[in-house]
């Protein structure tokens, strides 16, 4: 039986939106405006489409866990993002729960062997 590609591109994004979420946080631990917080996440492996990061960014600064601000730089407005306050609890709320999630998925995938590692 051959896999239909479709099945496996819809899981792996499944996967990848939570993974997003965390990375975009992580990463904006330091203030950045979506181009360079963009080009971090892909240096990192963690490839975004504008069309994905930026209804992401308004969403979390919606919700609370961003701030953003308008400033010119080199001659260009340009929308730097940082966490706030509750963004900043919240990120280590959801790593706690990544570690936990990490922890048990590694010992269900590799055995209690892997886990330890």
């Amino acid at each position: 039986m051959t896999l239909d590609s479709s099945i496996f591109d819809n899981l792996r994004s499944e996967l990848r939106r939570g993974s997003l979420i965390l990375a975009v946080l992580a990463q904006l631990r330091s203030e950045q405006y979506g181009y360079t917080l963009r080009k971090a996440l892909a240096d990192h492996g963690m490839e975004i489409e504008e069309s994905t990061l930026y209804p992401l960014l308004r969403r979390l600064e919606t919700q609370g866990l961003l701030r953003s601000e308008w400033r010119e730089e080199d001659k260009r407005n340009k929308r730097f993002y940082v966490l706030s306050t509750d963004g900043q609890e919240v990120l280590e709320q959801l790593l706690a729960e990544w570690r936990s999630l990490d922890s048990s998925l590694s010992e269900i995938v590799g055995g209690k062997e892997h886990a330890t590692r």
